[in-house]
């Protein structure tokens, strides 16, 4: 969970601003997770996840549907004779969702769905009224509270009796660890989904609230927040809209979200504007708020409710019947029939989904006992006559909540709907009245998931790996709260927080001021009703030592010492939290000056501390002072506060004499914070109950990993058994091979019909006779394999070996024109050095400098035989003799070996084991494209030929310049063409189909520069 509270931190240098935004850029890049967002309702479950790559997108269940039905189950173990194995240390196959109530049927006692009304339960009438239900609507489930240890247990047969049962929160845990290990396996594999923000209803207490986080926790999710299903909406419904901007002023807009839900109904009157703050420096920056003004409820009207209308409908209808009354069946027999109720459940809530949409709907049941029929018909407005004394209860949310925030419905903008109930329409209707016409009903956001992509929303802006769109939103604490103490021996309770005290952004920190100056503790309580509920104990620890230090160090007196706390309502849960507490006095001196650094960054624009804050108003709200006094009552302590604000206010604006300068010391007080309440486990217990649950998913992979080997060995025995029958194999194994497997697929076969032997069977023992079979068939299998594949291989190879006496045929050709062409230059650079030398030498040429000397014969000169074609030899090929030998010596080993192995194959018979293996063949081919491979790459590296013949050893003057351009054509206009770096050639290493291709290229170049020649 994110620590409770923000504290308001000192304004940063502009250096320190800077270093800050860099170190958020990249811790934010490195931080980089995913974030859960989860709509815990009574009927279903829905999670939204945040990642990057992946913006609030639904976590589908593993049959791809939007939504998880919240229910769990467990599937007893069973023996041979059908009876329940329930051993210590043993657990049974789970089953969620859908799946779970299909158990209904047969195991009405194993399945456990809507636990939402089983939690953080406290008082005998709550628990005794919440146990009733739940056991009336499923009678076949054993659940008991147990004050105790402040929680509901629920006892599986297929557990011993020497377990513990579990509790709702543990069960709830297996829920939520199925919803993350959906989401994990959506975000891809070695993704890990811890944070979290769940949805809860307005009216959790905090008994409840503390539930949910403790089933999260043994889930292995982190709560990062919780937040009201109507906040939930507010924020999908504001994080694509802009809203009126205040500071303008303009009017807010207020809107109620109706949600009606399963379990319960809601409204929650919202209030949306913008408002221009400030930004970092002097800059204005415009963000959206939702603030909840006020919330209603109704804890126990919603869909539930309105099926059991139409549950007990049906079993009134069925005991008309005649047979009934002839077998003396009473109400209670069938009630508490579970499997008779489970199915009369199912269909009383899809007759009232039908009735949504239809005028009449029809149920009908084959022997909803043994030997006994029974249909039934219920028309729309029959439904609607049972369910009259409802329509009332539909108006007291919206009445409560505009009762709450003071205002009148003429003051709603729209009216919200959200929920699958909503969709009734007597619901509707009423709504209708309540709004004075339909236009003010809006169906704008998704009735069924717009709270769970609030809540993904609410996470993403949490997570410091996401930036979204700033909304500051502000809830209420929907219970008075306050805080029971002594004064003088005398047990004391003071209200700190109303109900519509406002959580989250801009909601107020309490300063209460006591008269301790010794250690002591105080508690915080919710007033639920007329019920002050305590739920967490303060205990002071080094309150005596730190007055004691004060005096010591300062010489502060004892009375003069001030023991405070500061108390918040916590953005995380909506209840009370101790922020700090600090033992202070004022001693004689002066506090500390404006410092240079404030005066520079206010002549730089930056402002000064104060100046930079983020908001105009403070961000963490204002700050009230109060005192815990036997005389002073709640109301007065809030007026006080407000009214010494002002004073102070108005005394710090006029001018009075300077006093002598003081400054104040303090030290902070240490203290524990002890739950109060519902007993809460010990980290023991704790973590015994993490480690069972870790267990029972080590068993779940196990059970999955034996069932895979399971249906691997019996897939692979029908197999075997067409293997057997296939005359294709025949030939490829011998007679007493076949038997001995098929003896082998009896022994198979005959284990997997015994179901004592596969009750006991491990998955070692699965693999193992797998593992037999496959070790006989499979070599029959290889031999079958080769024996086809063989030939194509073979003619594979062959092609190979062709292209690579080609390429055999053309290096050699290459060598030798390179040795002949060699011999040529030598003797032209012979002949032109001799020349050279007999040409006189030295003296001045006078003025004769610019007479044309006559042309030298050059190698482009089809009448001069002497000149070389090129004049670098290694213009030729790029091979030598040594190429040329590895090339050949590979072809000769390749050839010899195929030939060699081919007369072997053919004396083998097919059931023998094969020398010529399409393995073998594979590698002598591979051998051939290396060598191919090796040659080609050295062509591709050769230098690109000359592009001029060489120069003459003559001055600058025009015949050369004419010389010069009728130089030897280039190896293009030759039609030969060098590989190199500067044709853009991509030195990979190419495929064999590439190879041919450019033996084929290279065979027709050679071709060409043949006929050149000539």
């Amino acid at each position: 969970m994110l620590p409770p509270g923000r504290r308001r931190a000192g304004a940063l240098s502009p250096t320190a601003q800077c270093l800050a935004c860099l170190f958020l850029l990249f811790s934010t890049a490195s931080a980089a997770s995913s974030v859960l967002g989860l709509d815990f309702g009574t009927l279903n479950l829905k999670a939204v996840l945040v990642k990057p790559g992946i913006p609030l997108e639904i976590v589908l269940s593993k049959d791809s549907k939007r939504k998880e039905v919240a229910a769990v189950a467990f599937k007893p173990s069973r023996d041979s004779d059908n009876n329940i194995i329930a051993e210590e240390g043993k657990f049974p196959e789970r089953a969620y969702g859908s799946d779970a109530l299909a158990l209904q049927g047969r195991i009405p006692g194993e399945v456990y769905p809507n636990l939402k009304q089983l939690l953080g339960l406290w008082s005998d009438d709550t628990s005794e009224g919440a146990i009733g239900t739940y056991k009336e609507r499923y009678p076949a489930v054993h659940a008991e509270w147990k004050h105790e240890i402040g929680t509901t247990l629920l006892r599986s047969e297929a557990f011993s009796f020497k377990e513990m049962p579990w509790n709702a929160e543990e069960l709830l845990a297996m829920q939520f660890a199925n919803i993350k290990r959906n989401a994990e396996s959506m975000a891809g594999k070695g993704s890990v989904v811890e944070d979290v923000v769940i949805t809860i209803p307005a009216f959790y207490t905090a008994d409840e609230r503390r539930a949910i986080e403790k089933a999260a926790m043994l889930s292995g999710l982190v709560v990062n927040s919780l937040i009201t299903d109507g906040m939930a909406v507010g924020m999908d419904y504001a994080k694509s809209r802009t809203f009126p901007e205040i500071t303008k002023g303009e009017k807010p807009e207020h809107h109620i979200v109706f949600d009606m839900g399963a379990g319960s109904t809601t409204a929650t009157l919202l209030r949306f504007q913008g408002r221009s703050v400030k930004d970092v420096g002097r800059f204005n920056k415009t963000v959206q708020e939702v603030a909840v003004l006020g919330t209603g409820w109704d804890r126990t009207l919603g869909g539930d409710s309105l099926t059991d209308v139409v549950l007990n409908d049906l079993i009134m209808k069925f005991m008309t019947k005649p047979v009934i009354k002839s077998r003396g069946i009473d109400i209670e027999t069938i009630k508490g029939n579970a499997r008779a109720m489970a199915r009369l459940w199912k269909q009383a809530e899809q007759s009232r989904n039908v009735l949504s949409a239809n005028t009449e709907t029809s149920s009908s049941f084959e022997e909803l006992l043994p030997e006994i029929d029974f249909k039934s018909k219920l028309t729309r407005t029959e439904f609607e006559s049972l369910i009259s004394d409802f329509a009332a209860r539909v108006e007291t949310p919206i009445k409560d909540a505009l009762a709450a925030a003071k205002l009148t419905m003429n003051d709603v903008d729209s009216i919200i709907l959200h929920g699958g109930a909503v969709r009734t329409p007597f619901v509707q209707k009423k709504l209708e009245q309540i709004a004075g016409g339909t236009s003010k009903l809006r169906s704008n956001v998704n009735a069924d998931e717009s709270a769970v992509f609030g809540a993904a929303f609410k996470g993403a802006g949490l997570s410091p790996s996401f930036k979204v769109k700033e909304i500051r939103d502000s809830d209420i604490a929907q219970y008075p709260a306050g805080m029971n103490y002594t004064d003088n021996g005398k047990p004391r309770k003071q209200i700190l927080f109303s109900a519509t005290s406002p959580v989250g952004h801009g909601s107020t920190t309490k300063q209460v001021t006591f008269k301790d100056k010794a250690d002591f503790a105080f508690k915080l309580y919710q007033r639920i009703g007329e019920v002050d509920r305590a739920f967490t104990v303060i205990e002071v620890q080094n309150l005596t030592a730190s007055v004691q230090e004060l005096k010591n160090k300062f010489g502060c007196e004892k009375d003069d010492v001030t023991t405070q706390f500061s108390i918040k309502l916590s953005s995380a849960d909506g209840l009370p939290e101790v922020l700090s507490g600090t033992a202070s006095c004022e001693v004689e001196g002066s506090g500390k000056t404006e410092s240079i650094g404030d005066s520079v960054k206010d002549w730089l624009g930056f402002g000064k501390k104060k100046d930079q804050d983020p908001l105009a108003e403070g961000e963490d709200g204002p700050i009230e002072e109060v005192e815990a006094s036997s005389s002073t009552s709640a109301s007065e302590a809030e007026s006080k506060s407000g009214t010494a604000s002002s004073s102070d206010a108005s005394a710090s604006s006029s001018k009075v004499p300077e006093k002598p300068k003081k400054r104040t010391e303090s030290i902070a007080i240490a203290f524990n914070v002890m739950p109060q309440g519902n007993p809460q486990p010990a980290p023991e217990r704790m973590k015994h109950m993490r480690d069972r649950l870790v267990s029972f998913d080590k068993s779940d992979k196990a059970r999955v990993q034996r069932e895979e080997a399971l249906n691997v060995l019996e897939a692979y025995t029908y197999y075997v058994r067409d293997f057997l029958e296939n005359a294709d194999y025949e030939s490829f194994g011998t007679k007493s091979a076949r038997e001995e497997i098929g003896k082998l697929l009896s022994s198979a076969r005959e284990f997997m019909e015994n179901p004592k032997e596969i009750t006991k069977a491990t998955r070692e023992t699965f693999i193992g006779k797998h593992d037999e079979l496959k070790k006989l068939v499979e070599p029959i299998q290889i031999r079958r394999k080769e024996d086809t594949a063989r030939p194509e291989k073979i003619q594979a190879l062959k092609t190979s070996l062709e292209q690579t006496e080609k390429l055999v045929e053309m290096v050699r050709a290459q060598v030798l024109q390179a040795a002949d062409a060699r011999s040529k230059a030598e003797d032209f650079d012979a002949s032109q050095s001799a020349e050279g030398s007999a040409s006189p030498t030295g003296g001045s040429s006078g003025g004769l400098d610019d007479l044309e000397e006559p042309d030298v014969a050059t190698p482009s000169d089809p009448e001069n035989p002497l000149g070389p074609k090129y004049s670098n030899a290694a213009d030729f090929s790029a091979y030598t003799e040594v190429d040329l030998a590895g090339v050949s010596k590979s072809f000769e080993s390749v050839t010899k070996w195929l030939a060699d192995k081919e007369a072997e194959q053919a004396k083998l018979k097919p059931h023998e084991e094969p020398v010529l293996t399409t393995d073998a063949i594979e590698k002598k081919a591979n051998e051939l494209s290396e060598v191919m491979r090796d040659l080609l790459y050295k062509k591709m590296k050769a230098p690109p030929k000359s592009s001029s013949s060489k120069k003459p050893k003559s001055s600058k003057t025009k015949s050369s310049k004419k010389a010069k351009s009728t130089s030897t054509p280039t190896s293009e206009e030759d039609g030969a063409h060098t590989w190199g770096a500067s044709d853009g050639f991509k030195v990979d290493m190419p495929s064999e189909e590439e190879i041919l291709k450019m033996v084929s290229e290279a065979r027709e170049t050679q071709t060409q520069i043949e006929h050149n020649e000539l």
